[in-house]
């Protein structure tokens, strides 16, 4: 009887000291940022039936930002919603293998009939929009990777004569769709030394001055294409290779060269309402048209207003100032701004917006951060 008089003794005592244990947050859930590149384990993390599981890379950053917050949840399950992570991963090279890469079998050039395929169509030239739309009835059952390069009399209101001009254009079937890809033009091959026929050569295979470094220089110097050029966008870029073939190349844009090796690319992601998604943050450098916007707002005094509207900037130069900015001033003409523009933004979305201050004659470009909390903009605290 001694020893089960003991045993609920001391299961008393237990439950007793269980019943003091003060309530806790579980542990391990953090809100925090993380940096890393993916390693092979990570990778190993997805799905088996997912590509990048076995492969360790990404065909596109689209790829990257579907899978990658797969890779996260599993990894890092314990960070809790605002956490964010700078993930760096690996771009794999492009590689397109046409369906026929013949030149005989591939370049075209359009006949008078062949303009009224297209329904409606009673002249002989074509825009961009309607040669694209004009590809379906030509080639109703187009294979994988289907190049068409095709001559045809270009025409677009605006930019050419009446009567258009010839042009030559390649175009690829590719994930479903026809696309005007990049050519390489008579001029650029004239550039590298091959404008006598207008083609690569057997020697710009393997040497110091190899096609994709031709390409590369090409794509670098059109400014149609420089100017608008994003790290991780992808060209796929078309061009002739001796008399009997035409080719594509696919290459990347690194951030300072198209290349078609595989390459590092970096992205951010946030955890929102339990999920890892692309990094969402907006940065927001103000126009002209915010600034007079911010005139109309009830932020700063009726003189700071009028003034910020007239000459785009902030005068912060000093208190005594009828048209001086304070820091809440501004802080409360960023979040009118950011209300009147993001209908919709997403909790624990960061914006960080860069604005001119005029202090004493001189101007400077300062960027203030703001987070949505769920119900209201609100200025990041300085960590």
């Amino acid at each position: 009887m001694k020893k089960i008089y003991s045993l609920i003794a001391f299961m008393a005592v237990a439950l007793t000291a269980c019943q003091k244990q003060p309530n806790v947050s579980p542990a391990g859930y953090v809100k925090t940022g993380v940096t890393f590149t993916l390693a092979q384990s990570d990778y190993k993390l997805l799905d088996t039936s997912k590509y990048p599981s076995k492969s360790f890379s990404f065909k596109s950053i689209a790829d990257a930002n579907t899978y990658i917050p797969l890779i996260l949840n599993a990894k890092e399950p314990q960070l809790s919603n605002g956490s964010t992570a700078i993930v760096t991963f690996t771009l794999a090279p492009l590689s397109i293998v046409l369906a026929d890469s013949t030149n005989a079998k591939t370049a075209y050039t359009l006949t008078k009939d062949d303009y009224t395929l297209l329904p409606g169509n009673t002249y002989t030239d074509f825009s961009t929009a309607q040669i694209l739309s004009w590809l379906p009835y030509k080639y109703p059952s187009p294979l994988t990777n289907q190049l068409a390069v095709l001559s045809y009399t270009y025409f677009e209101s605006g930019a050419t004569p009446n009567a258009g001009v010839p042009a030559t254009d390649a175009f690829l079937y590719l994930n479903g769709a026809w696309q005007k890809i990049y050519r390489v033009s008579a001029a650029q091959y004239a550039s590298v030394g091959r404008g006598n026929n207008n083609w690569f050569i057997a020697s710009d295979i393997g040497s110091s001055t190899t096609i994709p470094s031709y390409i590369n220089t090409f794509l670098k110097a059109d400014p149609l294409v420089s100017t608008t050029v994003k790290t991780g966008d992808v060209k796929y870029v078309n061009y002739r290779y001796l008399t009997t073939y035409q080719k594509v190349m696919g290459l990347t844009y690194d951030g300072t060269n198209w290349v078609i090796n595989a390459t590092q690319s970096t992205t951010s992601f946030l955890k929102n309402n339990g999920t890892w998604i692309p990094d969402p943050t907006v940065y927001l450098t103000l126009s002209s048209a915010d600034y007079t916007f911010i005139g109309t707002t009830s932020a700063g005094t009726t003189a700071a207003r009028a003034n910020v509207a007239q000459y785009k900037d902030f005068n912060i130069s000093a208190t005594t100032d009828a048209t001086y900015w304070s820091d809440t001033d501004l802080n409360n003409a960023f979040i009118a701004l950011l209300i009147s523009k993001y209908k919709s933004p997403i909790k624990d979305q960061i914006f960080n917006v860069t604005y001119a201050t005029y202090y004493k004659g001189a101007i400077s470009n300062p960027t203030k951060t703001f987070t949505y909390n769920g119900s209201a903009f609100v200025i990041k605290p300085k960590s």
